[in-house]
């Protein structure tokens, strides 16, 4: 390297702070990065390719960066644009990577075409047609099939096969969806990959699944992908789900030039077969570790809020594996509480609030108002149209996608990260899932009541830290102000009124 190049590849550094300098030059061996909220993750990961890049100690070819949506890989991108490596490396989704080294292999390997990946819709009609195969007449509606689906997308995952699942229920003590016995819902899995198969067709994890099986069976393929993963960043570790991890140790090999980044406490899809695990014990696998750096200083929140945010998680049994944010910023407004009568007068409390916050200048694009689900939103919309200001919502659409209608397809591509058409100046309306990744000046965090957050009011156990983790999650989307509110009825007819949530 010429002292150039040098210079060059020391500049990409300026602005890191100390951890997140000795992050992005620790650029080979295994590193793990623990990422606070808004303490400046994609900078440090973008930085550290771009430095490893231009000082010569990574080919770009050579280079992928997983993350866990479209959107977050196209910022990675662009970054990257931003600061020299052009589009030499690739930054793509654990499936947009799988998928795009078997088509390079395929040929090689197989006779047979490539399979079509089924389209949005098309795992959900299986599914019915599995069910009415398996069960009989049965009657089915949408989140019938749904939930049935989603269990199916978590087995595979979880890497459990269809004549384990049984077993793995009567271990986990998990009841399948739609009031059927472990055995019966063996017969719809078996019958939904036989239709898949019937068909043509392969679902979106049977992408992973397919390229570990190539991995572990075809050397001289496997030996290709590999030379395209010769030093890897995963965006997002703490949600893992196992079959990613099994690809990721695959696409390495005996490699260790591997970074993970992460965050224990955003920890918030455990329905879908995530788990911070492997972030945790990233060390016992892959150590000894060339760096291990936390990244605690939050440039996103007040003070106020990081205040807040750490009270959330200081109860948790768990709270040993969390970081204990600081602010890097000057005081803000303090967290505010308010309480309604109803459920709509919430909705027009709140949407009077953002109303005179318009009307004293601030961006209705600024501020968001996130639910525990999507069922609290329509109220909010109807409050914020009544209100004059216009409004995008963005909902759960679950991670095994949301039918073939536009609506759903668009709460699909929105969960996955992509524009759905963002508005300017329109209020975000969205799910405290949804809004992970995201970040907004003003943060209207509704419905903060036993039942609704936490969600069904869990007992200690797990439930009840996802659902903790799940609020953290909502008040570190803040940047400048965060409102805290609950309804003590849904309509003022309920003999019992609810109370505040345990996190408040």
């Amino acid at each position: 390297m010429t002292s150039a190049d040098g210079k060059q590849a020391e500049s990409i550094l300026e602005g890191l702070d100390e951890a997140q300098y000795h992050a992005a030059t620790t650029v080979h061996g295994p590193v793990r990065i623990i990422a606070g909220a808004g303490a400046g993750k994609t900078r440090t990961v973008t930085r550290r390719i771009a430095y490893a890049c231009a000082s010569g100690a990574w080919e770009p070819a050579g280079t992928l960066a997983v993350t866990f949506s479209v959107k977050a890989a196209a910022e990675m991108r662009s970054r990257l644009r931003s600061l020299g490596v052009g589009d030499a490396v690739t930054a793509a989704t654990f499936h947009s990577a799988a998928l795009h080294q078997l088509r390079r292999v395929w040929e090689d390997i197989c006779d047979a075409p490539f399979p079509h990946v089924a389209d949005d819709g098309e795992p959900r009609r299986l599914v019915a047609t599995a069910m009415r195969q398996a069960c009989g007449g049965i009657e089915l509606d949408d989140l019938t099939v749904r939930d049935v689906q989603a269990e199916i997308n978590w087995a595979k995952v979880s890497l459990v096969a269809p004549g384990d699942y049984p077993r793995v229920c009567a271990s986990l003590h998990r009841r399948p969806p739609a009031d059927l016995d472990p055995q019966r819902f063996e017969d719809v899995y078996e019958c939904y990959e036989r239709e898949k198969t019937a068909h043509g067709l392969i679902d979106f994890d049977d992408i992973l699944l397919i390229a570990c099986h190539v991995l572990d069976e075809f050397d001289e393929a496997a030996e290709t992908i590999r030379r395209s993963v010769r030093w890897l960043t995963v965006d997002e570790y703490q949600d893992v789900s196992p079959l990613q991890h099994r690809l990721m140790t695959l696409w390495l090999g005996d490699n260790r030039d591997v970074c993970v980044v992460g965050d224990p406490a955003q920890t918030i899809y455990s329905f879908a077969g995530a788990s911070s695990y492997d972030l945790l014990a990233f060390a016992d696998q892959f150590g000894p570790l060339a760096a291990d750096v936390s990244l605690n200083v939050d440039y996103r929140s007040t003070p106020q809020i990081v205040g807040y945010a750490n009270r959330v998680l200081a109860r948790s049994p768990e709270r040993a594996d969390y970081l204990r944010l600081t602010s890097a910023r000057d005081d803000g407004a303090r967290v505010s509480h308010m309480v309604y009568g109803t459920d709509a007068e919430e909705a027009r409390g709140v949407a009077g609030r953002i109303a005179n916050m318009a009307a004293r200048g601030v961006d209705p694009a600024d501020c968001a108002i996130l639910t525990r689900i999507n069922a609290q939103q329509q109220v909010f919309c109807t409050a914020l149209r009544e209100a004059g200001l216009r409004y995008r919502v963005r909902r759960d659409a679950g991670w095994s996608g949301s039918g073939d209608d536009p609506v759903g397809r668009q709460a699909l591509l929105e969960s996955l990260g992509v524009d759905g058409g963002a508005q300017l100046g329109a209020v975000t309306v969205s799910t405290i899932h949804a809004s992970k990744g995201l970040e907004f000046r003003h943060v209207f965090l509704v419905g903060c009541s036993e039942g609704l957050l936490p969600y069904g009011s869990p007992t200690d156990g797990d439930a009840l830290e996802e659902e903790r983790r799940l609020a953290y999650v909502g008040v570190t989307r803040a940047e400048d102000s965060l409102h805290l509110s609950y309804a003590r009825t849904k309509d003022g007819l309920a003999a019992r009124e609810r109370v505040p949530s345990r996190f408040l």
